[in-house]
């Protein structure tokens, strides 16, 4: 199997990275910052209405917590996913956007350590204005009529805003040679993604452990073959082939013909 897997890699075709990283715009960074901006706004009109909630309990903050966390987990999977998996630089909107950022990530894995603040996290704390939007238009447009399952269903997303606004700086710790003492500790507890669980999705086949906010959704995600099966949908629909634009079509094929049973081991041998 690790031999198989080695011949893959030999297969794999990959972009040119000075190229993706000189993609990285002004325009760009423009958005990362009007996105940082418009997030802090929103999470802080959302919290201040969330405590204007006369249902509002303190109790249920823990277990907000940990939703919120296995929430942003399974979101970092699927966006990671989705990006890796389909499109290209070319794709209209995304391309540019986000999909260039995955390429690079893939050629040079160690980029990220290089960036700053808002190249870092900038895009994951834009998104995060979805959860924002959402709390305050659709969850608590008025206070004073706030049930007790709205007020927690805030708490989830003020803490999914949390834990998805700092994913990639998680990312980029578990890449990181020698990161801070206190993130050491934590990706050796598992509470922060660790870098040799991490490091399983940087090699071939380049298809498991989408998720990078803590990595605890990995592991269900594969048992049910969550991604697999859409990948198995989206090709039986359109035809496309997954991965082809990040490794080349023929290392994208090897892996779209790997048997089940050889990644159950795989992964079974990960564990």
């Amino acid at each position: 199997m690790r031999e198989r897997d080695g011949d893959m890699a030999k297969n794999i075709r990959q972009h040119d990275a000075e190229a993706l990283e000189a993609g990285y715009s002004t325009g760009h960074r423009i958005y990362e910052i009007g996105g940082i901006l418009a997030a802090v706004t929103l999470t802080t009109l959302l919290a201040i209405r969330m405590a204007k909630c006369p249902s509002l309990s303190g109790w249920w903050t823990p277990l907000a917590a940990l939703v919120g966390l296995l929430f942003s987990d399974f979101i970092s999977g699927f966006v990671h996913w989705l990006f890796d998996t389909w499109g290209s630089t070319d794709t209209p909107v995304f391309g540019r956007l986000a999909i260039r950022t995955f390429r690079h990530h893939h050629v040079d894995a160690k980029a990220i350590t290089r960036h700053d603040f808002i190249e870092t996290n900038g895009h994951n704390i834009a998104l995060t204005n979805i959860y924002g939007i959402s709390g305050l238009f659709f969850v608590v447009p008025s206070p004073e009529d706030a049930s007790l399952s709205d007020v927690f269903t805030v708490q989830c997303l003020l803490c999914a805003t949390f834990f998805t606004a700092f994913t990639s700086q998680i990312h980029k710790w578990a890449h990181m040679d020698e990161p801070p003492p206190i993130i050491a500790l934590l990706q050796r507890a598992r509470l922060a993604l660790a870098p040799d669980h991490h490091d399983v999705h940087h090699t071939a086949p380049y298809a498991r452990n989408y998720c990078i906010t803590v990595g605890w959704m990995n592991g269900p995600l594969r048992a049910v073959r969550f991604f697999e099966t859409l990948e198995w949908i989206i090709s039986s629909v359109t035809g496309a082939v997954p991965r082809a634009d990040d490794i080349g079509e023929e290392a994208a094929l090897a892996i779209v013909a790997r048997p089940a049973i050889e990644d159950d081991d795989a992964a079974a041998a990960e564990d």
